[in-house]
């Protein structure tokens, strides 16, 4: 298949339906929204949504109804790059290309934004933008996985451990945490409630689990491959930083070679754990591969 292709048509999906989502700019609260929008409308790989939509896909799901469940995934994604661009994590200028929100909007106003995108994102899945079909118990399941992959036992706790660990010496065990957690947890909590939409059994879910857990972890890898190597007209961001801000990563820790290899190692183990699923989970085990090939 040609994944780039099918990326490409299942991401203008994810595109159409976060125009919908999201509030207008307009009344008391218009500058609010504009700055939420500004970043969330912004482009991006959208991975997060379409591997929610690739499980369900895998298992034989439509996303149809659901579409609110990989914007939410987006909203809270976005808000997490919003607050990580600010002076006081990583004081960067650029993201995706285009001026960071604080940059735009005051670093009030983005962290506003931020904070307003992460809880619009819990709003879409408790309120009515689900239909009644979806099983209670479903999405409470998914509500559940989404928060704790969010939270301080997710992301925010990884990002907390990156930042307490810039310019020390961390072990190869703290910099697993770190990354399982701050890109991992969110990238596995996508791929459990695609599984969740899809039927997954116990079986299913374990082992779609473990892609997901693999997956973040070569995103992560090869995130901090393109931050040494990328060029800041690829990334639609600054190059480099990680060095500049002595921040814990692998090329840090082991250099490029096995940094490459440890990327490919993920993958691997990413493709292995869908051994028992049939040809409509080949769209997962590209994306594995693909992640190896790109530049931002």
């Amino acid at each position: 298949m040609d994944i780039k292709q099918y990326l490409n048509e299942q991401r203008l999906l994810v595109e159409e339906a976060l125009k919908t989502f999201p509030p207008m700019e307009k009344g008391l609260l218009a500058d609010h929204f504009t700055a939420m929008r500004y970043s969330l409308l912004a482009g991006g790989k959208r991975i997060r949504p379409l591997l929610c939509m690739m499980t369900a896909a895998a298992l034989g799901a439509s996303m149809d109804k659901y579409m609110a469940i990989p914007c939410a995934l987006e909203y809270i994604h976005t808000y997490s790059l919003i607050h990580d661009d600010l002076p006081a994590m990583d004081n960067d200028d650029l993201r995706r290309g285009k001026p960071t929100n604080h940059k735009v909007f005051g670093d009030a106003q983005a962290i506003l934004a931020g904070d307003g995108l992460l809880t619009m994102a819990f709003e879409l899945l408790a309120g009515g933008a689900l239909p009644d079909c979806l099983l209670a118990t479903d999405r409470l399941r998914i509500i559940y996985l989404i928060a704790s992959a969010a939270g301080s036992q997710g992301m925010v706790g990884g990002q907390s451990l990156d930042v307490a660990s810039e310019g020390k010496i961390i072990s190869f065990e703290t910099l697993a945490a770190i990354h399982a957690r701050k890109t991992g947890a969110l990238i596995t909590a996508s791929v459990q409630a695609g599984a969740v939409l899809g039927g997954a059994d116990t079986s299913q879910f374990d082992a779609l689990t473990a892609y997901g857990q693999n997956l973040g972890l070569a995103f992560q890898i090869t995130d901090d491959l393109l931050n040494v190597e990328g060029s800041p007209a690829e990334l639609g961001k600054a190059a480099g930083s990680d060095a500049a801000r002595r921040k814990a990563t692998y090329p840090a820790l082991f250099g490029l070679e096995a940094t490459r290899r440890k990327a490919n190692e993920a993958v691997a183990a990413a493709v292995d754990s869908l051994a028992a699923f049939g040809a409509p989970a080949q769209p997962l085990r590209e994306l594995a591969g693909y992640l190896l090939q790109r530049k931002k």
